[in-house]
């Protein structure tokens, strides 16, 4: 069985943030939740996290099935270890991987090619560890002339022939459950920062006889974590590239990249373009044939094929094949647009669900709502669904045409093909195919002007 401790008790000062490091977000996700998919992905069983500061804000992110212990106060990766000793003990004769929460790029490929390493060489532990160019700063791993591993030598313990070795650890471990936990109870604090670090357990394992390797990662940015804003940044332009490129490879048109930025869950079909400046993030999945831009925003929502997205925010809704909207154009929580709806520039809906081939050019609020089939919304038309204290619903039938400028007070319902004259407040139900008006008779007052001025240099 493969288990997995994940280590995210870290305040990260150095980021500047009011949360704990690994709730700060990559593509909007935390960076911890990115770990999570990875390790599950990978086939891990029982995931126990290591919390500390804020502990709240992170347990309460955390799925019921993942397991949480605090570190307090914290004295170092070996002691944030250590909390999980009941886990650990539950896992004697399992496999049990060690993250760190802050590196949202690992994948599941990296975490199981190491554990077949681990697993073929017999290992006690396994280091995952990474060739890089700029060795300011890391843990050296250290070998023999043939390849054996001996320890990791941190940069401010390392002489100038050690800082120059690039093979860095990058804090990641495949260890057997009992060697773990043998590791942990002869760790001391026997250092200049008095506290427990998780490296050690590589000379202690190797002084008791075990099998001790280091797999390296064949692509080094999978390791990569962010201590600062700068480094967080990085983590963002990498995701976002590997997703756009993934996408791309898929049959998805990106023509220019500029300010695209597509959350790792996003699903989106063949030859859909996606123009600049347009974000789509959490369970969204976008069909076949859709040109999403420039300009939109789409969280979790569902797309159909052949749909025009141009300036639009669409949130927590459906869209239907072959929907037409924007510019302008918001949809809210719970809405559908059925098939071959046109929202046209300046529209908002909101919990309402429009029926197919509704026209709605410009300039319109339909909020809780039920909108049957090619109904026609005149320019200005608003649907009045609060009054101040109660949200009430309207309904509208089948081909009924809506006057600009029409006001309907919920609640209401208009029948099919019923018609509204234009400038209309509608307070009362229509029946079908009838023509409602419902505005004050015009009044004209021949030579009023004249007689009253009412401008002050009106002559």
């Amino acid at each position: 069985m493969k288990c997995a401790i994940i280590l995210a008790g870290g305040k990260g000062t150095r980021m500047k943030a009011d949360c704990p490091k690994v709730m700060c977000k990559v593509l909007f996700k935390p960076m911890i939740s990115y770990v999570i998919d990875a390790v599950k992905e990978a086939g891990v069983e029982d995931i126990c996290v290591i919390t500390g500061y804020k502990h709240e804000e992170v347990e309460a992110y955390l799925s019921q099935d993942i397991k949480t212990a605090l570190q307090e106060p914290q004295l170092g990766t070996g002691h944030a270890v250590m909390q999980a000793n009941d886990f650990i003990a539950s896992h004697l004769g399992d496999d049990i991987l060690i993250l760190n929460g802050d590196g949202p790029l690992m994948d599941a490929e990296t975490i199981n090619k190491a554990y077949d390493y681990h697993k073929n060489n017999a290992n006690a532990i396994t280091l995952i560890s990474a060739m890089v160019d700029d060795t300011t700063g890391i843990g050296h791993i250290k070998r023999d002339e043939n390849g054996t591993l001996l320890r990791i030598v941190e940069d401010k313990d390392a002489t100038e022939e050690e800082k120059l070795i690039k093979e860095s650890n990058a804090g990641c471990y495949w260890f057997g459950g009992a060697d773990l936990q043998y590791a942990l109870s002869n760790i001391t604090n026997e250092n200049v920062q008095n506290e427990y670090y998780l490296t050690d357990s590589l000379e202690i394992l190797i002084s008791a006889g075990k099998n001790a390797g280091a797999y390296v990662v064949e692509n080094s940015e999978v390791v990569l974590g962010a201590n600062d804003r700068k480094q967080l940044n990085d983590l963002n332009t990498i995701m976002r590239r590997n997703i756009n490129t993934r996408l791309m490879l898929e049959g998805v048109d990106i023509p220019c990249t500029d300010g695209v930025m597509i959350g790792k869950d996003v699903k989106i079909g063949n030859s859909t373009v996606i123009l600049p400046n347009t974000i789509i993030i959490g369970d969204t999945v976008i069909g076949d044939g859709c040109e999403i831009g420039p300009n939109t925003y789409i969280d979790n929502s569902t797309i159909g094929n052949g749909v025009i997205l141009d300036n639009c925010k669409i949130l927590d809704s459906t869209v239907e094949n072959g929907v037409d909207c924007g510019p302008f154009v918001k949809v809210r929580a719970n809405s559908t647009l059925a098939e071959n709806v046109h929202i046209g520039n300046f529209v908002e809906v909101k919990n309402s669900h429009v029926g197919k081939g509704t026209k709605s050019a410009h300039l319109t609020y339909i909020g809780d709502s039920d909108v049957g089939s090619d109904v026609n919304f005149g320019c200005g038309t608003v649907t009045c669904n609060y009054d101040g204290k109660t949200k009430s619903r309207c309904t509208i039938g089948n081909g009924a045409f809506i006057g600009c400028n029409t006001n309907l007070i919920a609640p209401v319902e208009v029948g099919d093909m019923a018609y509204i004259a234009a400038g209309s407040t509608i307070t009362d139900s229509i029946p079908e195919k009838a023509l409602s008006v419902a505005r004050a008779r015009q009044v004209i007052k021949e030579g009023w002007v004249e007689k009253k001025k009412p401008y002050k240099n009106q002559k």
